[in-house]
């Protein structure tokens, strides 16, 4: 691509003249919505490091500066859902305005656009002249395969309320799969979500599993007698499953990391072996997955972070056998990393966590950590780094491909 030449050791404007530039490349990262720190986030802050001149744009940004600064931006550009009343506690009641709101953010002076979607953010407007790569987390599932679910939780499955719901999220699927041929490459993070990108935009689609950060090496500790599970307390986590397999394993601790709206119902129905710790700071969290005897993990989600970071601390995983997770967890051969239940009922979970005890000799950590390491951040930044240089003009390619050198001496 450059003949040989150094570009680290030319000044900008000479490498940017030399493949008849005479501006740089102008990048934008667009993301549904910035409130919580969550897996989204964490892809959020590898792709900035991908390209860390790019502006940010968001339906609404309610982080904290600290929060920003842990993804890797100061400040965000918004849609007029910024100002709505009630954002920052429940966007719900606002999904009707998110595709009109997308749309809304001017992106003509970009020439790349990248989108972090779960929801929305993939239906931003681009020309024909702009490169727009959609790293999808999942297409808009509260639409899709969850509609029935979401009618559950917001308490709208019958009346003249769930009629509106309903034909709102009809008109969201027709304007999810019209949006989906303003794509020029989607990018899954997991050939289950990859599926999902066919059957619903009949679209291909390239697999960059999410970072995970792993430590150079793996901390030997002494195991302890406790059973660790750990996210946000909302029903589709299926923790409530967890807390009821438990009372019937009354020999056998089980700590519960993370908040959330179930937390008090969950406190409820739990038995005396059952301790919650309510939100766990990172270095606590490392501590407790590396020293606990195995991960419980019940949701059924595109991909799950989460279990992988339990196995980079040397711990294996009982989780429920669907999603992402049948990527990311070795359970046969010689060196297995964890098991699968088949339904997310505390009976199946139960007979897991005693099948784990009767073969946990077989679970070693370095196995564990091993495995995880096909899921590091490096990684992750190396694929997708070249994704984008492989879609672009072969003159902004060379722009980019400087701008990220420079970052990176920067920060070394």
């Amino acid at each position: 691509m450059n003949d040989g030449v150094n570009l680290r050791a030319l000044p900008l404007d000479q490498v940017r003249s030399a493949f008849g530039r005479t501006r740089p490349l102008r990048v934008a990262v667009v993301h549904d919505w910035l409130y919580v720190l969550g897996g989204a986030e964490k892809v959020l802050a590898a792709i900035l490091r991908c390209l860390p001149t790019a502006d940010i744009f968001a339906l609404f940004d309610t982080l904290q500066p600290a929060d920003r600064a842990a993804i890797g931006y100061r400040e965000s550009r918004t849609s007029f859902l910024q100002r709505m009343p009630g954002i920052r506690r429940n966007h719900r009641p606002y999904l009707p305005l998110m595709p009109l709101a997308i749309e809304q953010l001017d992106l003509s002076d970009y020439d790349l656009v990248v989108s972090s979607s779960s929801s929305v953010a993939k239906g931003v407007l681009t020309g024909p002249d702009q490169i727009h790569i959609a790293y999808v987390h999942s297409p808009m599932r509260y639409a899709w395969d969850l509609q029935h679910q979401y009618l559950r939780e917001t308490a709208t499955e019958r009346g003249l309320k769930s009629l509106f719901v309903r034909w709102m999220l009809h008109r969201a699927r027709m304007w999810d799969v019209r949006t989906a041929h303003g794509v020029d490459t989607y990018v899954a993070n997991s050939r289950f979500v990859a599926r999902r990108i066919r059957k619903i935009y009949g679209r291909g689609a390239e697999v960059i599993y999410p970072p995970v950060r792993i430590s150079p090496e793996l901390k030997e500790v002494e195991k302890q007698p406790y059973f660790f599970t750990a996210s946000r307390l909302v029903p589709y986590k299926n923790i409530r499953a967890i807390v009821q397999a438990f009372r019937d394993l009354p020999q056998h601790q089980l700590v519960v990391g993370g908040d959330g709206p179930e937390r008090k119902g969950l406190e409820a129905i739990a038995s005396s072996n059952t301790r919650f710790v309510g939100f766990v700071p990172d270095a606590e969290l490392q501590r407790m997955m590396r020293e606990c005897l195995a991960f419980v993990f019940a949701a059924e989600e595109d991909f799950g972070i989460v279990p992988l970071e339990a196995q980079a601390a040397g711990t294996p995983v009982i989780a429920l056998g669907r999603g992402g997770v049948l990527e990311t967890i070795v359970t046969s051969g010689p060196k297995p990393t964890g098991l699968f239940f088949e339904v997310p009922e505390p009976d199946s979970i139960a007979a897991a966590v005693q099948s784990f005890l009767a073969q946990r000799g077989r679970f070693a950590p370095i196995d564990c950590f091993l495995n995880a390491q096909r899921f590091s951040e490096a990684t992750f930044e190396q694929r997708f780094t070249d994704l984008v240089r492989r879609h672009l003009d072969p003159t902004w390619a060379a722009d980019m491909e400087f701008i990220t050198a420079q970052h990176s001496e920067r920060c070394h």
